[in-house]
């Protein structure tokens, strides 16, 4: 389109200069002849001259405008590619237009018109100009700050600018007069050039991995270590939370009331910024409560609050046991072993939006849903799908406990969501106490599996080859010899 454009308007230019060099060649050719034909005075012959000076200077300017705009559109269609303030661009090319036309009418005027003398003209000018620049002083500073601030590019249109005491907002627009800035919270300022120009701000170019930090306390019984790689491993994913740059977590200061840590982390999108923070805030908060992790309080000031009444742990076990019991893998278990089971388990909180397990991760436990969704994702051409979705008393993760398997598919907290976790080793002695459970197990993940891929006319020796793999994965995984 553009190239179709360029194409017609060289066509324009090449037959309207063609068409008023021809009149000029013309009237080069036979004004002569046309003068003595037309005039029978001297005062007649002064007048045609005349006439025919005036259509020259004309005609000529009309060749110049033409040239000139065709070379300002040229230079604005680069400008564009490299900037996106068109509209000091387009202020220059008029500034710079209007000198190149009032050149080339001098001289011209001049090739036609030798005696006549543009000094005076001029001098009243420069006086008029000097009364105009006085009454127009600030429109006049606004406009060659402007030009200034073209030249040296420090924004464009998209980024987000930081101005003292001003505030902060997305850079809308750049005219002559000064900048349109759109503030978070979606109110429109508009500051002048020249005030601009005397200001300090800072910007955050919109094709750029801009960093920001986000603050928080702990206290001083958590290991620093341990802190650092929980917090990371919270921010992995992260909407608008760049993958390219590694998060840093670093210690900020050694305080009164406990450490106080910096996160730096790299946005994608640098508008986004106040969201983006709120979920890191959220992330770490979630991974500080599944890790039992305290935040810093004042140490100077008291908290006075009911103590919270202690979990009874033989109905959290009987809740848990009964989430239990719903899982077809666990049904050979005795009523002790469920409940020996169940006292292994761990409560987990996940945010919406945070991965609970990854695809191709490494697994070694199991997921029950005490409360909330999920979402069951693989991947497909890149990118993320759904396949399914589960909800209370639903599971996932049986074949990573039992073998060891890397996860199959991505699974996502689609709102705040309580997992029951159980791991390797709470079934682990289980197991080794009760060896006849591997067989039982192995049984009942060989329906489930044959239920899920239904084969026509499977051989009895099939089957049992693929119970024999089932059976040695579990054997390998928890370490049982063979024989038992």
């Amino acid at each position: 389109m553009a190239s179709t454009e360029l194409y017609k308007k060289a066509i324009s230019l090449v037959i309207f200069v063609a068409l008023l060099g021809a009149i000029l060649g013309f009237i080069a050719t036979f004004g002569t002849d046309i003068r003595g034909a037309i005039a029978r005075t001297p005062m007649s012959e002064s007048v045609f001259d005349t006439v025919v000076k005036i259509l020259r200077v004309v005609l000529w300017m009309a060749i110049i405008i033409s040239i000139v705009r065709f070379v300002a559109f040229l230079l604005m269609r680069a400008a564009a590619r490299r900037s996106a303030q068109a509209e000091v661009s387009s202020l220059l090319k008029t500034v710079f237009s209007i000198i190149l036309y009032i050149i080339a009418f001098v001289v011209i005027f001049q090739t036609q018109f030798p005696d006549i003398p543009l000094t005076g003209i001029f001098t009243g000018s420069t006086i008029l100009g000097i009364v105009v620049g006085l009454a127009l002083q600030d429109t006049l500073g606004n406009l060659f700050a402007g030009i200034a601030l073209q030249a040296d590019q420090p924004f464009q249109v998209g980024d987000v600018i930081t101005l003292t005491n001003r505030g902060m907002g997305v850079i809308e627009g750049v005219s002559w007069r000064g900048v349109r800035i759109r503030t978070f919270q979606n109110k429109l300022l508009v500051i002048s050039n020249a005030v601009l120009g005397k200001e300090t701000f800072e910007i955050a170019p919109k094709d750029n991995l801009n960093a920001h930090t986000v603050n928080f306390s702990t206290l001083y019984t958590t290991s620093p270590a341990n802190i650092a790689a929980i917090v990371r491993e919270s921010m992995r994913h992260g909407e608008n939370v760049s993958p390219k740059m590694r998060p840093v977590v670093r210690i900020r200061n050694l305080g009164d009331n406990g450490i106080d840590w910096e996160v730096k982390y790299w946005l994608e999108d640098y508008v986004k910024l106040h969201d983006t923070d709120a979920m890191v805030r959220e992330r770490i908060w979630y991974a500080f409560q599944r890790e039992r992790i305290d935040f810093a309080f004042p140490t100077r000031t008291v908290h006075v609050h009911e103590k919270q009444p202690d979990i009874d742990v033989e109905a959290a076990v009987n809740l848990y046991s009964d989430r239990l019991k719903r899982v077809p893998i666990f049904d050979p278990l005795s009523e002790e072993e469920m409940d020996l089971l169940s006292k292994s388990c761990k409560s987990r909180i996940y945010a919406p939006g945070e991965a609970i397990v990854r695809l191709g991760g490494e697994g070694s436990s199991m997921f029950i849903i005490n409360r909330g969704k999920v979402e069951v994702q693989i991947m497909e051409n890149g990118k993320p799908k759904k396949v399914n979705e589960l909800a209370e008393n639903d599971f996932f993760g049986e074949m990573s406990l039992l073998t060891g398997q890397p996860r199959t598919a991505n699974v996502i907290a689609t709102v705040e969501t309580e997992v029951l976790q159980i791991r390797k080793n709470a079934l682990k002695p289980i197991i080794e106490s009760n060896p006849v459970l591997v067989q039982s197990i192995t049984d009942i993940i060989d329906e489930r599996q044959a239920m899920l891929v239904k084969v026509d006319d499977e051989k009895a020796e099939d089957v049992d080859v693929r119970k024999q793999g089932v059976m040695r994965s579990i054997r390998k995984f928890f370490g049982l010899r063979s024989g038992r």
